[in-house]
C-alpha cells in the first residue's frame, strides 16, 4: 500500500515539498479549495483501481473514466514504415492528450512517446509514454537535448507545440505561438510531419481566468491549476480527431524560417477543420 501511494495526488505533500517555508502559513480552506479543483479524491480511486495498466492500456482506462468517446477522421492518413511527428492544436490540457495517445498508439502498437510536462512522469501508467520536458523552471541549455533525445528515439512523437493549451484572444479559441523546435529536429531526424486537429474547447471561466492573468501581469500559469477541472468538465463527450496527409520533411526548406515553418503547420492544423478555423463565441 506504501508503493501505491507514490503515484496518489495528495496536494497536502506537494505543498509541503515545493513550498516547506511557507505550507504552515497556508490557510486549510485554500488547501481544500485545491483538493476539490484538482477532483484529489475521484482521481486517486481512478489511478488505484488503474494501477496495473500502463501505456496505451492506461490510455483506454482513461478514456472510459472520462466517458469519451472519439471519432477519428482521415485515418487513411496515418503512415507506416518510418518515424513520424505528429503535431496538434491543443485546446483542452486533457482529454487531447489521452485521445491521441490512444489513437496513435493503438495504430502504432504501443510505440509512441509524449514531449511532455515532467510532472506527468509521476502518473505510473502514463510515465512508459512520456518524454519529460522540465517546465517548472528555465529550459536553459539541456532543453535542446532533452528533444533532441527524444527524436533520437526509435518511437513515433507527439507534440503539442503550443506549449500551453488554448486560449480565447478575441472572441477566437485558438492556440498561442507554435515553437519552432519541432520543424528544426523534424528536419535534422528526417521525420515527415503529420498535422493533426482535435475539435474541443474549455470553458468560458477558463478563458476568462486565463485572459484576467494576462492582462494583470500575473506570470505563474494559475490557469493551469484548472485544467483537471475542465476535463471533468468535458466528461461525456463526443470529440473529433482529424488527422492530415504527412508534410514530407524536405518541404521545411530555407525558403521560409523554422518559425515561420511552425506557423504554417499550425495554419494546416486548423485548416482540417472548418469549424475550427473561427470558433467565435
Amino acid at each position: 500500500m506504501a508503493d501505491d501511494s507514490l503515484f496518489l495526488i495528495d496536494i497536502d505533500r506537494v505543498l509541503r515539498e515545493k513550498a516547506p517555508k511557507y505550507y504552515k502559513y497556508i490557510p486549510k480552506f485554500v488547501v481544500s479549495y485545491l483538493k476539490r479543483i484538482v477532483h484529489q479524491e475521484e482521481l486517486n480511486v481512478f489511478l488505484s483501481d488503474s494501477k496495473d495498466k500502463v501505456g496505451v492500456d492506461f490510455l483506454k482506462a482513461s478514456l472510459d473514466f472520462l466517458d469519451a468517446r472519439i471519432v477519428v477522421k482521415g485515418e487513411e492518413n496515418l503512415p507506416e514504415g518510418s518515424l513520424y511527428t505528429f503535431v496538434s492544436n491543443h485546446p483542452l490540457g486533457g482529454q487531447d492528450g489521452v485521445a491521441l495517445g490512444y489513437v496513435l498508439g493503438t495504430f502504432y502498437e504501443g510505440k509512441v512517446k509524449y514531449l511532455v510536462n515532467d510532472l506527468l512522469m509521476n502518473l505510473h501508467g502514463l510515465a512508459p509514454l512520456c518524454i519529460p520536458i522540465n517546465k517548472t523552471g528555465k529550459h536553459g541549455k539541456d532543453f535542446p537535448q532533452m528533444v533532441k533525445a527524444g527524436f533520437a528515439s526509435d518511437n513515433q512523437l507527439i507534440l503539442f507545440p503550443a506549449g500551453l493549451c488554448s486560449r480565447r484572444r478575441n472572441g477566437i479559441i485558438r492556440d498561442l505561438e507554435w515553437k519552432k523546435t519541432f520543424i528544426i529536429k523534424s528536419v535534422q531526424a528526417q521525420r515527415d510531419v503529420v498535422p493533426i486537429h482535435f475539435d474541443g474547447r474549455n470553458s468560458d471561466f477558463f478563458y476568462n481566468l486565463a485572459n484576467a492573468c494576462k492582462f494583470l501581469g500575473i506570470k505563474f500559469n494559475i490557469a493551469m491549476l484548472y485544467l483537471v477541472d475542465e476535463m471533468f468538465k468535458n466528461r461525456h463527450q463526443t470529440f473529433t480527431v482529424t488527422i492530415g496527409k504527412p508534410i514530407p520533411w524536405q518541404t521545411f526548406d530555407k525558403s521560409k524560417t523554422p518559425a515561420e515553418w511552425a506557423a504554417y503547420v499550425k495554419d494546416v492544423v486548423y485548416g482540417l477543420s472548418s469549424e475550427s478555423r473561427k470558433q467565435e463565441i
